[in-house]
């Protein structure tokens, strides 16, 4: 049995920012696995994608990841456009996989599940169901609170919130999100409401003002780690999941869990593409007190 396992799509991304303009793998499932691969832990991805990017399950293959792939007619496809400030960021969606079924992870068996839905129709409620049956679910719900009107990407809602969150352990949102999931501006209150249809664990981020998790009644600020220069914020948030559930399974408290998980998703930021430090390199920049 695996300690974690990541269900998402691998996606085909445009990354624009004010400095250049990059195509690499992109998704939940391709930067969290990046980055778990750098930690010592059992870990597994269960993904679809096309046939023409398959490329991309090799290079994750070469680092060393057990990867369960299914064909798609498509690879999901993003554009990321990030202003100067990189916690601002317009999207556009050129390409939609086919979603996850029921059948493709009944084999699958870990003691957490890490769900990376990039869109509303990617996981169902019945295979969130089916998962919390076999371990804890964590969940980045960004996926669910994603409308799509002529390519561009737009908040909304998700319907069947109430019925799939009391399923799910851990449920990650950043200040925006967790606003269109709750309908709450006091961030507080979003974590209050979000815990009582079932969540244990809500972990709120908010860029580079650092992130808020709300657990058992007690709410732990968690600052921010960012490096020197900012190059690049795509996938900051699944890095800093990574980095979370990795010390969470191997025993650690909630604070220690959000700093690590801070200084983790920091350091990516120093550079595109994935995370490729150490757990050495997170723990010394974590010691270095440049938490703000």
């Amino acid at each position: 049995m695996y300690d974690i396992c990541c269900i998402g799509h691998i996606t085909s991304d445009k990354v624009v920012t004010t400095g250049a303009v990059m195509y690499m793998a992109g998704g939940t499932a391709w930067y969290f696995s990046s980055a778990v691969s750098r930690l010592d832990i059992g870990y597994q991805l269960a993904t679809s994608l096309a046939p023409a990017e398959m490329h991309y399950v090799n290079d994750l293959q070469d680092k060393g990841i057990t990867v369960n792939v299914q064909p798609s007619a498509h690879t999901v496809f993003f554009e990321n456009i990030y202003a100067q400030n990189q916690d601002e960021r317009t999207q556009n969606v050129w390409a939609k996989a086919d979603p996850f079924s029921i059948a493709q992870i009944e084999g699958l068996n870990a003691r957490a599940f890490h769900l990376g839905p990039l869109l509303a129709d990617d996981i169902s409620v019945e295979l969130i169901k089916t998962l919390a049956a076999k371990g804890r679910v964590s969940l980045d719900v960004q996926g669910y609170l994603r409308k799509v009107e002529n390519h561009k990407v737009y908040p909304t809602d998700w319907p069947a919130k109430k019925e799939a969150l009391q399923y799910v352990d851990i449920l990650k949102a950043d200040e925006a999100e967790l606003e269109a999931l709750t309908g709450q501006k006091d961030v507080r209150e979003g974590a209050r409401l979000a815990a009582s249809w079932g969540v244990k664990e809500v972990v709120i981020t908010n860029g580079s003002k650092g992130s808020l998790i709300y657990s058992g009644g007690v709410f732990y600020t968690i600052p921010a780690y960012p490096p020197p220069i900012i190059a690049d914020a795509t996938g900051c948030g699944d890095t800093y999941m990574a980095g979370y559930l990795y010390r969470r399974i191997k025993g650690y408290g909630i604070q220690e869990s959000g700093g690590f998980a801070a200084a983790m998703a920091g350091l990516k930021t120093d550079s595109p593409g994935p995370f490729t430090g150490t757990e050495e390199d997170v723990i010394g920049f974590l010691e270095s007190g440049k938490g703000k």
